[in-house]
């Protein structure tokens, strides 16, 4: 299959934040040019004046247009110089409130006093007084002097709110971000894609080695990133099936010594032909059951979902015809993608060596999370921490007599661990406080059951 490579996602992700940018920028042009502009709060003298006399209430205007009056030792600053309309709102105040213009400061940040005539004839409607009336508008502080020398400071109540065109604003900006946020949805979908399906098909292989590999394609750095992935897949395939056929072969070149051997040893006198043919027997034993599990690893399968609880009841019954104490004290149904004959040996050589070593064998299957839980427990005398680990290795037997009769093989759990292993769990043993043994396999939910669909099968 072709590899589908697009563009490096350094450049994808540049064109998206570019691309999102500008459609930001578009909607909130298209919008701000939509509705109309802002206009200033504009106070009259009699505004001012009315606002003085009231002690700074609202003087018949918005909200937004509230005057607060204080005192303070000095005038505001920055009231001079004055100059033609300034001085006509001077004026008309100092009448207005019946002092001398010279006990009246204005000061200003940033616009003028503006009178009718000017610019904003048409924002206000003009009064009956004959001539033009000044008018003031924006952030300013009026000063007038009082008889005890101090001054009282007249200015526009901050307001604790947004004014009218700074809540506009903000509507642009949710309306901009609205508009282009399915467009980074879908940029971003895009993106993400091939990478969550790089993470998933690494969880598969975790689950099972022998998983196809993963279609190349997405950007040239995923494209890169999976191309070594599935090397990587392959690689430890090839090394995995090298070491099995290693051990396969050298398994079955023993089997030629060995017969040579138990021909020879006929012309040894008893006893000790009875000796050296139960080492025969033992090694011969040892070479097919290393065949059996070569074979069985090397074979591919199909993998599948299983009910575990049905797998672990089936081998739970056919114990308990043989007359063993063998029963399964909980079986919650769930689900795993896995090999069935795999999956049923791990389960019998865990019943078999509760059974051989612990006279019983007690079976529980729940969830735990993600995971699938088999804990098979006996009643028998446990072993030393110092082995829990150890007896995992092929061929080691706690049981020192090597006598068949008394113990197997050794491959027992190491066939356990190396089937949990290969479907992405584990196994581990621990000794019960009460005495026994108990080892619990872990093995993965369904992807299916992972996903929220119901764990039956």
């Amino acid at each position: 299959m072709k590899p589908r490579v697009t563009l490096p996602l350094f450049t994808q992700t540049l064109g998206l934040v570019i691309a999102t940018l500008i459609a930001a920028q578009i909607a909130t042009v298209v919008v701000i040019f939509s509705l109309p502009a802002p206009s200033p709060e504009i106070y009259t003298v009699g505004d001012v004046a009315q606002g003085i006399r009231s002690g700074g209430a609202e003087s018949g205007k918005s909200s937004d247009a509230v005057l607060t009056t204080r005192f303070g030792p000095e005038p505001p600053a920055g009231g001079e110089p004055l100059g033609r309309h300034r001085l006509m709102f001077r004026d008309a105040l100092a009448r207005s409130l019946g002092v001398s213009p010279a006990s009246v400061v204005i000061y200003q940040h940033g616009p003028r006093i503006i009178a009718f005539g000017g610019p904003h004839r048409a924002r206000r409607p003009r009064p009956e007084s004959s001539g033009p009336e000044p008018l003031l508008y924006g952030r300013f502080q009026i000063g007038i002097r009082q008889a005890d020398g101090r001054w009282l400071i007249v200015e526009p109540r901050a307001g604790f709110g947004f004014d009218p065109w700074q809540e506009r604003l903000l509507l642009v900006s949710a309306l901009a971000a609205l508009a282009v946020s399915p467009l980074a949805w879908a940029f971003s979908r895009r993106l993400a894609a091939p990478i969550s399906a790089l993470a998933a098909s690494a969880e598969r292989l975790g689950r099972d080695p022998g998983a196809p590999p993963l279609d190349i394609s997405g950007s040239a750095e995923v494209a890169a990133a999976v191309a070594a992935f599935n090397e990587m897949q392959e690689r430890l395939r090839r090394y995995v099936d090298d070491r099995t056929t290693m051990i396969g072969a050298i398994a079955h070149d023993l089997r030629t010594p060995l017969t040579r051997l138990r021909f020879r040893i006929e012309a040894i006198p008893e006893p000790l032909r009875s000796k050296l043919e139960s080492d025969v027997d033992q090694m011969e034993a040892m070479v097919a059951s290393t065949l059996s599990f070569v074979r069985d690893a090397a074979t591919p399968r199909d993998r599948r979902k299983l009910e575990v609880a049905s797998l672990v009841e089936t081998v739970m019954d056919e114990a308990a015809l043989t007359g063993a104490d063998a029963a399964v004290e909980r079986a919650d149904r769930v689900v795993v993608d896995g090999d069935p004959l795999a999956l049923k040996r791990l389960v019998a050589n865990l019943v078999d060596n509760a059974l051989k070593y612990g006279a019983s064998a007690h079976a529980r299957v729940f969830t735990d999370g993600d995971m699938a839980v088999i804990e098979v427990d006996d009643d028998g005398p446990g072993m030393p921490d110092s082995e829990i680990e150890r007896v995992f290795e092929p061929f080691r037997r706690l049981e020192t007599s090597r006598s068949r009769e008394t113990g197997g093989i050794g491959l027992g759990l190491a066939v356990v661990r190396a089937v949990a292993r290969s479907h992405g769990g584990d196994v581990v043993l621990r000794n019960r406080p009460h005495g026994g043994l108990s080892a619990r396999v872990t093995l993965p939910l369904s992807l299916t059951a992972k996903r929220g669909q119901p764990a039956v099968a």
